[in-house]
């Protein structure tokens, strides 16, 4: 015989004295006084499973600077609450200020050009250009008279040819220096030209760009908050010098959070987005939470073949600025991913562990005692049917608030030993009484949505 079999059959047989030696022991002392509960499966807990995740905060920004320079000021400490365009870190910005200030009187006197194109000429200058044209004009008459008088005196023979021939060039001179005065004239009273106003216009447009891309640089110098968060790491400090894209803080938002979870690819196509999920956090186990799955990302892991599935809930914030729900924290998720089969439910101390496999304790009715002698005597009254203990291997499941899923052969309303079964064996006398235990969680409803104003 092998060394295996004779350690099985030892076994066997010590189990078998135990059993033997133990019947007389519970005919002596009578049925065992046992607490018990219902096995359950409460409505709409079969739609529900349970995944496991870990909490993260709903945005997690590396900020960083889009300028280089040497940090003059520091705003912050880990652990911070900081509001949206909060500053975080200041860069040094002497150098930049003179350069806003030179561009901004650059602006000015591209402003006053162009206000000086559209006013036009004043009121002397048109004055002075009429004047201007008033006297070419007389002066172009004057040597037209002149002319034609010289011209009447040499066909009298009273003047030579060369008087006549200067005379009618000062009529020239005179006639050109008019039509010119008139066209400075015209020129003052029409006003400035479209093009040269355009020209105005685009240098003090060119001047307002430069002098807004300046104070955009300026307001680069200065690192400010993304959201509302939390400082979570610092990457910087003041005198330092750091380049362009340089990390200076990290800053999560937890106002909300989010829960990141693996389903597999059995569940996740019934699962929708918008679902309500419930939602249990280890590091608060007297606190439930309810949140909503907002995405179910279409790509799944190719080694677990799970898929991502993100579940968004609402934070509480204390009045000191503590997050309730903090990023990192274990956290299990039911979601509705309508199974079809219904799980049914026991109390976590209905199982007896350190077996095989677990077992419950099912209380059944204990069948009529039977008389062996023949011709005995019956009773005046029958005796009230006691109650026994049936072992139900079982498979356990998902566990929620002290209850546990199990598969076997159970049904629904069946009792089952809660305390007092650690002392049982199969067909042991029992006393059966109830068990003061809460009933397994609901799932939760869906939130009203509020009304909309048309």
């Amino acid at each position: 015989m092998s060394l295996r079999v004779f350690r099985s059959t030892a076994r066997a047989l010590v189990f078998s004295l135990l059993a033997s030696a133990a019947a007389p022991a519970w005919a002596q002392f009578g049925p065992a006084k046992v607490t018990v509960a219902e096995v359950n499966s409460p409505d709409g807990v079969a739609a529900y499973r349970a995944f496991v995740g870990t909490i993260e905060g709903k945005r997690h920004s590396l900020v960083g600077s889009a300028v280089g320079g040497r940090v003059i000021e520091y705003h912050v400490n880990e652990g911070d609450r900081v509001k949206e365009g909060d500053p975080l870190a200041k860069l040094l910005t002497s150098n930049l200020d003179i350069q806003i200030r030179a561009a901004r009187a650059e602006l000015e006197f591209r402003k006053h050009e162009l206000l000086e194109w559209k006013n036009g000429s004043r009121e002397e200058e048109k004055q002075q250009a009429e004047s201007r044209m008033k006297a070419a004009e007389a002066a172009m008459k004057f040597a037209k008279y002149r002319f034609g008088r010289t011209k009447e005196l040499v066909g009298r023979n009273a003047a030579t040819p060369n008087q006549l021939e200067d005379d009618s060039s000062a009529a020239d001179v005179a006639n050109d220096m008019y039509f010119a005065a008139k066209a400075t004239y015209d020129l003052v009273m029409a006003g400035t030209r479209p093009e040269k106003m355009a020209q105005a216009e685009a240098r003090v447009d060119a001047a307002q760009e430069e002098v807004e891309r300046l104070l955009d640089l300026l307001d680069k110098h200065t690192i400010r908050a993304p959201f509302n968060g939390y400082v979570v790491a610092e990457h910087t400090e003041v005198g330092q010098w750091i380049e362009v894209g340089r990390i200076v803080a990290e800053v999560i938002e937890v106002d909300s959070v989010e829960i990141r979870v693996p389903v597999q690819e059995a569940y996740v196509a019934n699962l929708k987005k918008g679902a309500v999920a419930r939602i249990e956090v280890e590091a608060l186990p007297n606190q439930k939470f309810s949140g909503e799955v907002t995405a179910i990302v279409p790509k799944a892991d190719e080694k677990s073949r799970s898929f991502p599935v993100r579940v968004e809930l609402k934070n509480t914030i204390d009045e000191d600025g503590v997050p309730l729900l903090k990023p990192g924290m274990f956290a299990r998720v039911w979601l509705p991913v309508n199974q079809k089969n219904q799980p049914l439910l026991v109390p976590k101390d209905a199982l007896v562990l350190g077996g095989p496999q677990p077992i419950v304790f099912v209380v059944e009715k204990a069948p009529p005692a039977k008389s062996d002698a023949p011709g005995a005597p019956k009773p005046e009254k029958p005796a009230e049917p006691g109650f026994i203990v049936r072992a139900v291997p079982v498979q356990v499941g998902i566990a929620t608030q002290g209850w546990i899923e199990v598969r076997g052969d159970l049904k629904v309303g069946q009792m089952v030993v809660v305390e007092g079964n650690e002392r049982l064996q199969p067909d042991s006398a029992v006393v059966p009484e109830p068990a003061k235990i809460d009933l397994p969680p609901a799932p939760p409803a869906r939130p009203a949505k509020p009304a909309t104003t048309k």
